[in-house]
C-alpha cells in the first residue's frame, strides 16, 4: 500500500508520541525503584553523586574476563594551583582553560599556586 509524504510523516508523528509517552512510563518506573533503593539503604546525596574512586590493576596489565587482577584505589592529586574561584589544578596532565586563560590575562603560574613558598 503505497502512502504519500503527508501520511508517512503524520505516522512518524504519531509513533514519536507513542515513544515519548513509553519512555516517560519507564522514566517514572525507574525513578520509583532509584528512590525505593535510596531510602532503603539511607543514602544522602553527598555519597550518590560524589566522584568515583577509579580502580587500577597494580600490574597495569589487562585480564581476561572473569580473571582476577589486584586492585587499588587510584588517589586524585593534591592541588598545586587555584584560581580563587574553587578551580584547582594539581599541575599534571594538559593544562585546564582557566589556567591558560589566566596566563593569557598576564598571571603567572607562581601567582597560582595554593601555597606559594
Amino acid at each position: 500500500m503505497a502512502k504519500n509524504l503527508k501520511q508517512l510523516l503524520a505516522q512518524i508523528e504519531k509513533l514519536q508520541d507513542q515513544a515519548d509517552a513509553l519512555r516517560q512510563k519507564e522514566r517514572s518506573d525507574v525513578i520509583g525503584r532509584i528512590q525505593e533503593a535510596i531510602a532503603h539503604y539511607d543514602l544522602t546525596a553527598e555519597e550518590l553523586f560524589a566522584k568515583p574512586v577509579k580502580e587500577i590493576n597494580t600490574s597495569g596489565a589487562r585480564k581476561a574476563k572473569g580473571g582476577k587482577a589486584a586492585k587499588v584505589s587510584m588517589v586524585t592529586g593534591k592541588a598545586k594551583y587555584q584560581d580563587g574561584k574553587g578551580r584547582t589544578w594539581t599541575g599534571r596532565g594538559k593544562r585546564p582553560s582557566w589556567f591558560v586563560a589566566a596566563i593569557e590575562e598576564g598571571k603567572t603560574a607562581g601567582s597560582m599556586l595554593v601555597n606559594p613558598e
